[in-house]
This record gives structure tokens, sequence and C-alpha cells, in this order.
């Protein structure tokens, strides 16, 4: 498929196709070369950009067959964990712009309704898709409509309670739904080859559907000692060829396992399952994630997400970093590794991100002490409180926008408990190329309010040290920290954490006109503003929060007394360390005299995908927007004054 001259693949089928309506006019001998050539057209599209692979590659096949059998977008096809997507926008009009994919200005990474009639519903988060799609088939049915509702879930979102909440649902209310599950990781049961495509095909069809529902109303005239044995008997026949017994248990039809790569196993069976009139239906589908492209077949974590890469030999660029500066998950992994040496009480948590939390590096070092539980992170959070109540120490390990997930158990089962739980909150604030249904926005604003929840975060990799020794050593109740993605700053690393007294900031440069009190990562941004004030005349202490709750209310005083203009600066959403802030000034009645105090936080909107730093400079959080801040709480004049 590759032209070596031009470095560009060849794809004339592809190239006729501006929409699933092109594709559907298309003989089915044919769909096998377009599924060959939207595979390299994808392969070539993300070694320009970076993102998503793996997951991509693995549903090309199954991609061509939903749009080819289902008339879409009046059909609706919901994509869950939307790394799976990128083959379905290359075929509804966006081929011509995937090259910007998770770029300022260009596509989404992710399905999203506003890019597209054919994403009917964003995913971004995982196991959505089924409950979403459940919601639309009612929709449907109370308006009188006839298309059909199709909900793709996979890539490890079936470990989610919320997509076995939504089966269980849809069952009991005997929703025309059609799910397709994308067995990508660990088959369920492993296809096997012709015959249980045969079967699929066969227990799809309407003449074994037909036999099954006069069976069934045969069996309503059954004495009743007979009915439930005539039931069983129906359900064992078919399970044990089929396998399926949970699907059919929660009320679903089951079809499966088939090959997902082989077209002609899945068009037959798309096509039954979507003449279907009644009823749930799962299709279990069994691919490879990676398919079609060796580096990825072989090694599914590193291809998951990617840098750009050379698609000959799959090596992938190196990110950039500052200088020698580890980034901040090595910084935690390695740290926890420590303290894990000297407390075998240490235990490490993850919800299907070892990799990306860092705790691949402690399982290989305590691999009995490390439990990803799936992507899970409720039941993560409160498996957590199970092994606090038991006198071990637990660190869970999770996004900031995937614990999100888990606040009702943060409140219930840890903070009301009052059990010593740490949560490592990774990827906290901007994220870049993932955008608003990644960034880590709220998780100081939801952790605050708890009472006896102590909340901090690292300034740099030196003081995410500090805090997982700090976690490590605090066992009065729950506690969390967080730290941004990427790489640190840059600063001398110490060989050991040491203990953080609880609720106390540092101050790190003293001054007596402007106050900068950061709040995490935004610390070097607030020294560099500080040197650039300097030059103005403008004399300024800088200090860094540490904690926001308990804040370090001696310290905030001072500040507030000593200073004219008091800047705090955070990359949080409102409700975050500023307004608790705020807050104890308006409590000590220390804003009634005079005082300038200004908030920089994250702007109250969900911000598109960009790179970090253009994220966090049109927020006004880089030192621009700090040195302009500090002008503005002075008035008009000021830049022009300190000039002079």
């Amino acid at each position: 498929m590759w032209d070596f001259v031009s470095d560009q693949p060849k794809t004339p089928l592809l190239d006729l196709i501006e929409s699933p309506a092109d594709l559907r006019r298309l003989r089915e001998s044919e769909l096998r070369q377009v599924a060959d050539e939207l595979r390299t057209d994808l392969i070539d599209a993300v070694s320009r950009t970076g993102g998503h692979l793996g997951a991509g590659l693995g549903v090309v096949e199954l991609t061509v067959a939903l749009h080819y059998v289902f008339d879409t977008p009046a059909d609706r096809i919901i994509w869950d964990v939307g790394h799976q997507a990128y083959p379905h926008k290359i075929l509804t009009g966006r081929r011509a712009r995937m090259r910007t994919v998770r770029q300022e200005g260009g596509l989404s990474g992710f399905a999203k309704r506003t890019e597209s009639d054919f994403d009917p519903f964003g995913a971004g988060h995982s196991s959505t898709s089924i409950s979403a799609g459940l919601g639309m088939a009612v929709a449907r049915d109370l308006s009188g409509g006839k298309n059909n509702i199709v909900a793709v879930i996979g890539d490890g979102a079936m470990s989610a309670g919320m997509a076995y909440e939504a089966m269980n649902n849809a069952g009991a209310l005997d929703a025309r739904l059609i799910v397709i599950l994308n067995d990508n990781d660990m088959s369920i049961a492993p296809p096997t080859g012709a015959m249980s495509a045969y079967l699929a095909r066969l227990v799809s069809g309407k003449t074994y559907r037909g036999l099954r529902d006069r069976a069934k109303t045969l069996s309503k005239i059954l004495p009743d000692f007979m009915r439930e044995g005539a039931r069983k008997t129906e359900e064992f026949t078919r399970g044990f060829f089929t396998g399926g017994t949970l699907f059919e248990e929660l009320g679903f039809y089951y079809v499966g396992p088939i090959d997902g790569h082989d077209l002609d196993h899945l068009l037959p069976v798309l096509k039954n399952v979507r003449d279907a009139q009644n009823g749930p239906i799962l299709v279990h589908v069994v691919t490879r994630k990676g398919k079609g492209y060796a580096p990825a077949e072989s090694s599914a974590d590193k291809y998951h997400g990617v840098a750009k890469f050379d698609v000959v030999t799959g090596t992938q660029a190196k990110a950039s970093s500052k200088g020698n500066a580890p980034s901040y998950t090595t910084v935690f992994a390695e740290s926890l590794i420590q303290e894990a040496r000297d407390d075998d009480k240490i235990v490490a948590i993850n919800a299907a991100m070892p990799s990306g939390t860092g705790l691949d590096l402690f399982g290989e070092a305590f691999p009995t002490r490390t439990f990803d539980v799936g992507i899970a992170e409720q039941h993560a959070v409160t498996f957590a409180a199970g092994l606090a109540s038991e006198g071990y120490k637990p660190f869970v390990a999770i996004y900031s926008t995937f614990l999100q997930r888990a606040y009702d158990q943060i409140v219930h089962d840890v903070a009301i408990q009052h059990l010593p739980v740490r949560f490592a909150i990774d990827r906290a604030g901007f994220v870049g190329a993932d955008g608003p249904t990644h960034a880590g926005s709220f998780d100081t604003g939801f952790l605050v309010p708890l009472p006896g929840m102590v909340v901090m975060a690292a300034a740099d990799e030196a003081e995410l040290r500090h805090m997982v020794r700090t976690a490590a050593l605090y066992e009065d109740g729950p506690i969390s920290f967080r730290y941004p993605r990427g790489n640190g700053v840059g600063v001398e690393m110490p060989a050991r954490g040491e203990a953080l007294a609880i609720g106390k900031g540092r101050v790190l440069v003293e001054g007596t006109k402007v106050a900068i009190l950061s709040f995490g990562s935004r610390l070097a941004d607030s020294l560099a503003a500080a040197e650039e004030l300097e030059t103005f005349g403008l004399s300024t202490t800088v200090a860094d929060a540490r904690f926001a709750k308990p804040l370090d209310a001696e310290l905030i005083t001072r500040l507030a007394r000593e200073h004219e203009v008091l800047l705090l600066v955070e990359e949080g959403a409102t409700g975050g360390f500023a307004s608790q802030v705020l807050h104890l000034l308006s409590e000590r009645g220390l804003m009634e005299h005079g005082l300038k105090v200004r908030s920089l936080i994250m702007p109250d909107l969900f911000v598109d995908h960009a790179s970090p730093d253009a994220m966090i400079k049109s927020s006004g959080l880089d030192k621009a927007g700090i040195v302009d801040a500090v002008f503005k709480a002075l008035g008009k004049g000021a830049t022009r004054v300190m000039q002079a």
C-alpha cells in the first residue's frame, strides 16, 4: 500500500469516500481493500501527529462494516473510549483534517458532538456508551422512531461497573439496542474459526430467532414445572456452543464470539442484528489491538498512545524535556518505591493505568503489593479504604480527571470514616493534546470541602518527593497530593523526601510591595514574574503554599498585612485553593484595609486541546500573565510609573 518514493500511502478506493454514503455505494468485495487503505492512512496520519494508534488499528474492519451496514448518521454509532474513533473520523468526512488531530485548532482525539453529526455522543472517559445508547434508544421509542442505536464498547471498558448497570437496565426494559463488545485484550471466549463464525451467523439470523420466539410462546402454555426447564435447556444449548451466559442473564441476546478482522464474518452478523426488531443484542467481536502494524501488534501498551514516529522502523520521537529533569510520574514511582522498601504496609492501587501512573515500576519491585483493578475508579477507592481499615497504607494513583468518578466513595468510604488513604493525583492541571476531557481541573475544589482531608500540591519534582514521604508517614486521616503531567522544572533532587509540617507553606523570596502565593505547578513562573517585577522597582515576595487544606493561616495573614498586592496563583478551577484563601481573608477582616487581592486560576470554561504552554498562556497563568495581573491590580498607570 505504500509508495516509498513519495512516502504517501496509495489509497484509490479511500479517496472516493467523503462520507459513509460513498462507502455504501461500493461492492462488498471491495471492502477488504478499503480496510487495508484505511489502516495505512491511519498509520500515516498518526505517525505525523502522534495520538492513539493501537485501539484504532484494531477496529478498522469493524468500522468499515458498521458504516457499510448501518445508515449513519441516522443510525447512531456511539464509540466508547474515544481512542477507537480515529478510523471512524476518516470515514466520516474528516480525513483531510486527520493530520491536525490533537493539535491546537485541529480535530479532537476523541468523539465530539460539536465536531460531526456522525459523533452522536462524546467520549473521553470509558464505559459510558451503553448508558448513552440506552437513553437514545428510549428517546427513539418515545418519539416513534425506527433507527438503530449501536454502542461499541471495548479497550478494557467492560471492566467498569457502569457498563453492567446499563446492561441490566437495558435488559429490564427489553430495549432495542445493539452493543458491540470489542474484545481486544483478553477474550472472554476465544473464537474457534469457521465453526464459531457459522454459529454466530446462525443464532443471529431470522430463522433461529424465529424458532426461539415460537419456543418462548409455546413455553407459556406449558405447565409451570416444564416451563423453566425449557428455558434453561435453550439457554444452556446455545451457551454451550457460543458462551455469553452472563450477558443472557442481564437480558441481552448474545451473538459471538466472531473474528473482528474478517469482513465475511462481520457483515452477515451485523445485517442480522440490524434487522432484528426486538430486545437488546450483544455481538462479541474479538480483535487485536495494533492489528496490521507489526510494532503496535508486538507492543500494545507502547503503541496505545504514541508520539510522532517513523512508519518504517516504528521508532517514536523522544519527548522534549527540561534539561535532565525527570517526569513527575517517574519521581512519584521512585519515591514510593523508596518508602515501600522501609514499610511493608505500603501498597499501591491503580485503575487500568499502571504505566501512566508509574505503578508499573512499583509493580516490578513489589508485585504482591500492587493492584490494578481495571477501569473501576469507584472500586479502587473503596478497596483502598478496606486496606486502610486493616492497618495498611494504600496509595491510590489516579489521574485527576478520572478521580472525579470516585467522588462518592472518597466522601463516604474514606473521609467520613477518617481512613488514611493516600491519593496520588497525576495529570493535575492542563494536559495539552488530550483536551478538556482529561484536564485535571477540579480535584482541589472537590477535595478541600471534606472535613479531615489534607490537600497538597507539588510545586516541583523535589516537592513531590517530599509529599510522597509526608503521605507515607501521615496516619491521621486521608491525604492527597497533586502533580502535573510531563517533566519537572530541573531543581536539585534530594536523595530522599523529608516529611513536611502539615499545613505549613514556605517563602522563597522576600519583598515588601507585592506577594505572590502559588499553589502547585505555577511556582516557577511566579519566581520568574517576581524577577521581572523587581526590574520595575516592585519588591516582590514569592511563597509556595504547599497546602490548600489545612491552609497556612499564619503565612497568609502575614502576606496580606505586609503587602499592597496579594496574588493567588493555581492551575485549577474556581472553588479550589484561591477560594479557600479568599474565605480566610474575609473571615479575618484582612480585605478591609486596601489590600488588593487577585486570583489567577483556570478560566470558567472547558479549554480545547492545544500545547500545555499555549493553554497556560491563554489562561494568563504564565510569567507574562502574572506580571500583567500585578500591574492591573496596582492601576492603569503602574507600568508607566515603574518604567519612569
